[in-house]
């Protein structure tokens, strides 16, 4: 067990206090975890979008002061009564959905939701008690995500916690508890692309270039890469693109343009952008017949998805898809082995990196579109 088992920690954390403004670096309190919970000390983290789009709340429930975080792997501290699967010591990656391992729908190989841990983005307190773990001189600080890793300690369900290979170096598998997984596993998981397929990734952000990387992986004859930066393109190289399509540089739909230049269409398509005029232009952009098109990010609460029946009747397919369809606690064990025994790529996806004290930069980084993912290193 270890020394500050049971005690309330002090330590730094990434407070947001209010939309829109620079984080704080702040000294805070982090409670022991409860009945199942775990308290991980957090060693990396790489921003993510999702991280910027609650900061500045856009189109969302506004919740401060918010410790935000979810893409970061850390080594677990102490677990609280009825935890079995962690210990002290262990390696582990936190994850913004989670595995009951009770429920119908962890007991289903059809879906990796689960109705007690699945994503809550406007819950800021724990499961248990309905109270936060981080305070400051008194004042309860709210969770994000059930994660909330700009903290160098934080207190999560269990169920969100999936403990890995110690031999994985922290530093390159952090990016696998989101991005990474959101969109390889949209490609390989739920759009599954045959080889020699053609597919088409709207949106070449970091998860974009993941979804890209899955269909390069299984082996497609032709990735579309659709955006609106033909500074991205480049890059996007590497992820195994062979063509951009800017919609900005036509005078007609991007998906007419795909159809086009695909004789009727793309087999796959993945949508990685959130905006939903680029959602039913992946719909549309694929074959009839036998396409498929897969939904990654989340659109605005109020967005309505529009097309015409028959492009379902033509025989197209629409999936959605949260974290790649990999289940937390099963799955990602599983693949932080696959990165050890040097089937995938992760190493290429950290463009930056920034100390824990200059998070801010990150988030600069992320809003000026430079680079992919910005590694913060929690101890200076």
């Amino acid at each position: 067990m270890s020394a500050t088992a049971g005690k309330v920690i002090k330590c730094r954390a990434a407070v947001a206090w209010e939309p829109e403004k620079p984080l704080s670096i702040e000294n805070i309190e982090v409670a022991p975890p409860g009945k199942g919970e775990v308290r991980l000390k957090i060693l990396f983290n790489s921003l993510c979008r999702t991280d910027v789009y609650w900061w500045d709340v856009k189109g969302q429930n506004p919740l401060f002061p918010r410790i935000l975080g979810h893409e970061a792997s850390g080594i677990v501290e102490s677990v609280g009564e009825g935890v079995t699967h962690l210990k002290p010591g262990d390696h582990a990656l936190p994850i913004f959905t989670g595995e009951c391992g009770e429920c119908k729908y962890c007991k289903s190989e059809e879906s990796n939701l689960c109705e007690v841990l699945r994503i809550n983005s406007d819950r800021g307190v724990m499961l248990s008690d309905g109270k936060t773990r981080f305070s400051k001189n008194g004042q309860p600080i709210y969770h994000f995500l059930g994660t909330s890793t700009f903290s160098e300690y934080t207190v999560l369900h269990a169920g969100c916690v999936a403990k890995i290979n110690p031999a994985a170096p922290l530093d390159k598998v952090c990016v696998v508890s989101c991005g990474f997984c959101t969109g390889f596993g949209a490609t390989v998981n739920v759009a599954k692309p045959k080889p020699n397929d053609t597919v088409a990734v709207f949106g070449l952000g970091a998860v974009g270039l993941v979804a890209c990387e899955g269909a390069r992986v299984f082996g497609a004859s032709r990735i579309i890469g659709v955006d609106l930066l033909l500074s991205r393109f480049e890059q996007a190289k590497q992820f195994g693109v062979t063509e951009f399509v800017n919609p900005k540089e036509h005078n007609k739909p991007v998906q007419e343009v795909i159809a086009e230049m695909t004789d009727g269409g793309v087999d796959r398509a993945i949508e990685c952008t959130g905006n939903i005029q680029a959602s039913i232009s992946a719909l549309e952009c694929t074959h009839d017949g036998w396409g498929v098109a897969v939904l990654v990010s989340v659109p605005k609460k109020d967005a309505e998805f529009k097309t015409h029946p028959m492009k379902f009747m033509e025989g197209r397919t629409l999936k959605g898809t949260f974290y790649g369809h990999y289940k937390p606690r099963t799955d990602i064990p599983s693949v932080v082995e696959k990165y050890l025994n040097k089937e995938l790529e992760l190493d290429k996806f950290i463009t930056h990196t920034v100390p824990f004290s200059e998070i801010n930069k990150a988030f600069d980084l992320m809003l000026r579109g430079e680079g992919i993912r910005c590694l913060i290193c929690m101890e200076e």
